[in-house]
């Protein structure tokens, strides 16, 4: 008979923590106490934060901090009160001996409580392993986010073709045009459609092929531009996760060459998901793919070129959730779960190219929850 799991303890931010707002649903930014209760989950709110997070309605009970600290106070007369003196009391009052925490959860905090008296169990993977099927409501929220996706995505497309290329460079009112342009024409657009979009990456010729340089300085005519965009909605926290390559001025062969194996990889990857399909045999398709493509993954004194990273991860109030498609990770697709599906190639002089989607596994394949066009090249 399997063990009913201990309820869950938070101790943290709804900003840092996508465990507290899957948990809360309901945006606090200063750390805040969260836990379950049978049936019920229970938040400890201070005068400040409580009628607004009452007033939402996704706690069955919200207590008043200040009486609770000075509940744990009169217990521990000599003590100066803490987060932890305060969950160990309204633990008492309800009963409850145990916890499971995140993996990540605050390493004094959990030292105390142990000390305090309380069991605390580790949950040595996801606190809430629920989160990696997403039910129509999420998936409505991530489709909502890779439409803020897209909404940058025509913000740089825009911006490179109001360039011209003149000579090395692209060239917009009498300057060179930016990856810096870019991004802020990019993060600017899904500010006002409603979304908060970071870490942006508009990078160009060889700084695309490390894939997370975010890029920087002047972008030049001629190059393969990689534009990943991973906004977040305001209103709900979900994330959208979408790539685009693209190309101001005239592409060479090679570069076409590139391009149209990337994107037969992704169709490779799409085609082999469904439910129950391991991850890893995803991304070895779209390996494959590459492979009898012409393209080889090797190591360098400089690094690594050609596929250098997974097909895809888990996205939804975190940018990288569970499941992976990984050459490394085995991992079952199951119904309902979203993923990237995201292979690239990397050669420093021939430059980068990665395009990526983002798909629910259906029984049958995949429900794409992204939209974008795949042209790329701009003359």
């Amino acid at each position: 008979m399997a063990r009913t799991p201990l309820p869950p303890l938070l101790y943290a931010d709804t900003g840092t923590s996508s465990d507290q707002l899957y948990f809360s649903r309901v945006e606090v930014h200063d750390p805040f106490i969260a836990f379950g209760a049978g049936r019920k989950r229970i938040s400890v709110q201070s005068a400040l934060e409580f009628g607004r997070v009452k007033k939402a309605g996704t706690f069955d009970a919200v207590l008043p901090l200040e009486e609770w600290r000075a509940r744990a106070q009169a217990r521990w007369p000599r003590r100066a009160v803490g987060a932890a003196e305060i969950i160990a009391e309204v633990a008492r009052a309800h009963r409850l001996r145990a916890f499971r925490v995140a993996d990540d959860f605050p390493a004094n905090l959990y030292l105390k409580l142990r000390a305090l008296g309380l069991r605390l169990e580790l949950a040595n993977g996801p606190l809430f392993p629920e989160r990696e099927v997403k039910s129509p409501a999420e998936a409505s929220a991530l489709r909502e986010g890779n439409r803020l996706s897209a909404v940058g995505l025509a913000a740089a497309e825009s911006a490179l073709r109001a360039a011209r290329p003149k000579g090395r460079f692209l060239v917009t009112r009498g300057r060179k045009l930016t990856s810096e342009d870019v991004k802020f024409a990019v993060e600017s657009a899904i500010l006002r459609a409603g979304g908060i979009s970071l870490h942006t990456i508009v990078a160009g010729g060889d700084q695309a092929c490390d894939p997370h340089d975010r890029g920087s300085g002047p972008l030049r005519a001629h190059d393969l531009i990689v534009v990943d965009i991973f906004p977040r909605v305001v209103d709900t926290g979900y994330f959208g996760d979408m790539t685009r390559t693209f190309l101001r001025g005239r592409a060479s062969d090679a570069q076409r060459k590139l391009v149209a194996a990337v994107r037969a990889s992704q169709l490779a990857a799409l085609k082999a998901i469904r439910a129950g399909v391991d991850g890893r045999f995803v991304h070895q398709q779209a390996a494959d793919t590459l492979i009898a493509a012409g393209y080889e993954t090797r190591r360098t004194e400089r690094g690594s070129v050609g596929f250098i990273h997974g097909t895809g991860h888990g996205v939804g109030l975190a940018i990288h959730e569970p499941p992976r498609l990984s050459p490394t990770v085995s991992m079952k697709l199951k119904r309902g779960t979203v993923v990237t599906v995201e292979p690239g190639l990397y050669y420093p002089g021939l430059g980068g190219c990665r395009i990526e989607d983002v798909v629910q596994v259906t029984d049958r394949g995949t429900r794409l929850l992204s939209n974008y066009h795949y042209e790329w090249e701009f003359r």
